[in-house]
């Protein structure tokens, strides 16, 4: 028994092994740039095996899909769902999950420190870089959510609100699989990401930060018609002002990634809100504060 447990922990160690080094050891940002161009193909002999080979080799579940069929592997990454298949809670004391996740790391922010993965912490200036948002967020919330690449790829407000600033940062394209966020330290500062800031009606600004990955080629944001990509100069600061209700769409990833959504102090995490759970899109996230 004890030769049968060493063998299977050994085989896991080398699946994680091969998995790191296929999806980071190779040219990150050249692979993104690449998968970008060949999901946009839009030929039978293309979409038709490829999107065939991502449901016979994954979880991919296309029956809550508006369309039925795809002119492309890019156009079934971005799909819109039919009507009511993501219904949004209503109740104003909560804020709802901006996107269909995994969770991740969540909980109270210790001064301007929070947790990527267990023994990996990172602060709120490294991900950021902007010192009145960490002033705000010093001790308040936080909640990462992870987009696999079968998941509906599309984001939405998690409040109702106005749109003030979105930050482009410029980064890397490290894979946000748990096993790359397990040994690369401080893997959501190194990578391209969004800063999205929402001023709520009663006052709270609530940020949203889409991470990109490996094999995500651009992020399109519909409020603001367009698409922030890897040959996207950064840092770059986009003031908008952009009344937005909950539930939203706000974008969209070209294929699995993860948002980091910041409140302040005083939010509590939604009841349903556990580590590796799966929460949809429109479900409650957090609890604003009475009053």
């Amino acid at each position: 028994m004890q030769n049968k447990n060493l063998f299977l922990k050994i085989k896991s160690l080398l699946k994680e092994d091969i998995n790191f080094l296929v999806t980071n050891r190779i040219p990150r940002r050249l692979a993104s740039q690449l998968m970008g161009v060949f999901s946009k193909v839009e030929h039978p002999w293309i979409s038709i095996p490829s999107i065939f080979l991502w449901r016979l080799f994954s979880d991919l579940d296309l029956t809550e899909a508006k369309k039925t069929s795809f002119n492309s592997l890019h156009d079934c990454f971005i799909r819109e769902l039919h009507e009511g298949a993501r219904p949004i809670s209503l109740d104003p004391s909560v804020m709802t999950s901006p996107c269909d996740a995994i969770v991740g790391a969540s909980g109270k922010i210790v001064g301007t420190e929070l947790i990527q993965a267990k023994g990996f912490p990172y602060s709120l200036h490294d991900l950021l870089g902007d010192d009145v948002l960490v002033k705000l967020y010093e001790d308040g919330l936080y909640i990462t959510l992870r987009l696999t690449a079968t998941m509906y790829h599309h984001f939405h407000s998690p409040c109702d609100g106005t749109i003030q600033k979105v930050t482009y940062i410029y980064g890397d394209t490290w894979n946000v699989n748990p096993i790359t966020i397990n040994r690369i330290k401080k893997l959501f500062c190194k990578n391209e990401r969004l800063i999205i800031e929402t001023k709520t009606y009663d006052g709270h600004l609530i940020t949203l930060v889409p991470v990109a990955a490996i094999l995500v080629a651009s992020i399109w944001l519909k409020f603001l018609n367009v698409l922030l990509h890897l040959k996207y100069p950064g840092p770059n600061q986009i003031d908008c002002h952009y009344e937005c209700k909950k539930g939203e769409e706000l974008g969209w990833f070209q294929h699995g990634s993860t948002i980091i959504v910041f409140a302040p102090k005083g939010f509590e995490l939604s009841e349903n809100i556990q580590f590796g759970k799966i929460v949809k899109m429109g479900e409650p996230l957090m609890r604003v504060p009475k009053g």
